[in-house]
């Protein structure tokens, strides 16, 4: 039987967060990066330490937003793994 057990990180993130929150991606520092579209809030976790952070607190109005400057600040390792469609996916990899 297998079991979904959340890693470390995603726990962490959990305790921060009302709702189980969607992962979306691992920054250039380690960073691990998760959201929750009912609070609209990120959660950054690096080890055992986490930064809780709300949008509205913020200069950026969407997560796509926090995406870029994310990726301008430090870069991806994984992901972001952030809405558009299938499409949106096989232009970027025709693109790359």
């Amino acid at each position: 039987m297998a079991t979904t057990q959340a890693n470390p990180q995603e726990r962490i993130a959990r305790e921060r967060l009302t709702q189980r929150p969607t992962f979306i991606g691992v920054d250039g520092n380690g960073g691990a990066h998760y959201w929750s579209s009912y609070e609209q809030t990120v959660v950054v976790v690096e080890g055992y330490d986490a930064e809780t952070v709300e949008l509205a607190e913020t200069p950026f109005a969407t997560l796509g937003e926090w995406c870029e400057y994310t990726h301008r600040e430090r870069g991806w390792e994984i992901g972001p793994h952030v809405g558009g469609t299938l499409v949106d996916d096989l232009v970027r990899a025709v693109k790359a």
